[in-house]
């Protein structure tokens, strides 16, 4: 009932920017809490960030705050990661999942969430 699709992705130069996007479709953004999360080559999937169905809460990892910004366009049923200030420990492929916003926020536990998109690839080197 939900499909999400991550676009944004490229190669970029350390200390330069991508901004990601997930959108949602079938569904009302509002309906969703959203997350991000990334898979490096030979590391474990981890969380970088969510925001709350209601827009106003987010989370972040603390390897990517003050550095990554999450937030909703509703208008669009999107949720984008600008990325900022990247690091070479940064590449990795993206992904963003859902999870129903009636049920609790599942900040970056990866598997409270139920839908998940194909990922998009981020790459950041020299």
């Amino acid at each position: 009932q939900v499909q999400l699709v991550e676009s944004g992705g490229g190669s970029v130069q350390p200390g330069g920017s991508l901004r990601l996007s997930c959108t949602v479709s079938g569904s009302t953004l509002e309906h969703w809490h959203i997350g991000w999360f990334r898979q490096a080559p030979g590391k474990e999937r981890e969380g970088v960030s969510c925001i709350h169905s209601g827009g106003t809460w987010t989370e972040y990892a603390d390897s990517v705050k003050g550095r990554f910004s999450i937030s909703r366009d509703s208008a669009k049923n999107t949720v984008n990661l600008q990325m900022r200030s990247l690091r070479t420990e940064d590449t990795a492929v993206y992904y963003c999942a859902a999870r129903r916003g009636d049920y609790a926020m599942p900040g970056l536990w990866a598997n409270l969430y139920d839908y998940w998109g194909q990922g998009t690839q981020a790459t950041v080197s020299s």
